[in-house]
């Protein structure tokens, strides 16, 4: 999608607070049309009643099928269509590979994941009939790169980066365009009370996630990245001629996903020789 219409219908998945809601806030301001999407439609009515015309508030709870699928019904029943669906709900979740709990580990990906993609095969068959849309997929710098004590949710922003990487591919001749959103660190309630931690503690892993525990923890509140110039960064993106398919945020994303870049490539370097070695040989 090339740009936006000026009458733009957005989506947003995740409205009520972080990410979500600045992204909304300021697609509203910008004068386009907005549903916001949560499960609790009281956590963004303020914001909603600054709009009372261009915007309205749904209950979305994205592990769901039902919730989703009356959430687009209703936004559809409003506002006619859906141009933009910003996919911005999600958390994460502290914890070891072993200490990962099986019932925390699922709900991460039922809303992470799964939900994520429920809602946009429920958005896009609208998108398809008028081969124009864009779909915004909120990944991390930690579906780039992965650390200690966040596996679990690096193994969802893992899965959406791929994701998304394909939809593009089947999409983008419909005239439908994707953008993967890749946040480092940003001062929002992800290291706060929208995070999950495992209750089991096993001591041998005390250097390692357990101290990424404590880390992620103490920075909550005073993260470098700035939440309102992240979605002024995303609606850029969006209105420029080449929206891009990877959108990194925050400076420090940007350098430690380079530096991810060069350890790959010197890893497939140091190891040409072996792999280039599996195949039959030439004839």
């Amino acid at each position: 999608m090339a740009a936006l219409p000026e009458d733009s219908v957005w989506f947003v998945t995740g409205s009520s607070s972080g990410l979500g809601r600045e992204i909304a806030a300021l697609a509203l301001a910008r004068g386009w049309r907005v549903v916001l999407a949560a499960r609790n439609p009281e956590d963004m009515a303020s914001l909603a009643d600054e709009y009372p015309d261009t915007a309205m508030t749904t209950r979305l709870d994205v592990t769901d099928a039902a919730s989703i699928a009356e959430a687009v019904s209703a936004a559809q029943a409003r506002f006619g269509r859906l141009d933009v669906l910003v996919n911005a709900a999600g958390y994460g979740y502290l914890a070891a590979i072993e200490e990962g709990e099986e019932h925390d580990i699922r709900a991460q990906f039922e809303t992470n994941v799964f939900g994520l993609l429920a809602v946009t095969r429920a958005v896009l068959p609208g998108m398809r009939a008028r081969r124009r849309g864009h779909v915004v997929n909120f990944s991390s710098l930690g579906g780039l790169v992965a650390f200690a004590a966040t596996g679990y949710y690096h193994a969802t922003k893992f899965a959406v980066e791929a994701l998304s990487e394909s939809l593009a591919h089947e999409v983008g001749p419909l005239g439908i365009g994707v953008t993967i959103v890749e946040p480092g660190a940003f001062r929002t309630q992800w290291a706060g009370r929208s995070m999950i931690a495992s209750g089991t503690v096993i001591d041998d892993y005390a250097p390692t996630a357990g101290k990424r525990r404590e880390a992620t923890r103490a920075v909550s509140g005073h993260q470098p990245g700035d939440p309102a110039r992240a979605a002024a960064a995303v609606i850029a993106a969006l209105e420029s001629d080449a929206p891009p398919l990877r959108l990194l945020l925050g400076k420090s994303a940007l350098d430690v996903a380079l530096k991810r870049l060069d350890a790959l490539r010197a890893n497939f370097e140091a190891w040409r020789e072996l792999t280039e070695g599996t195949d039959f040989p030439a004839a």
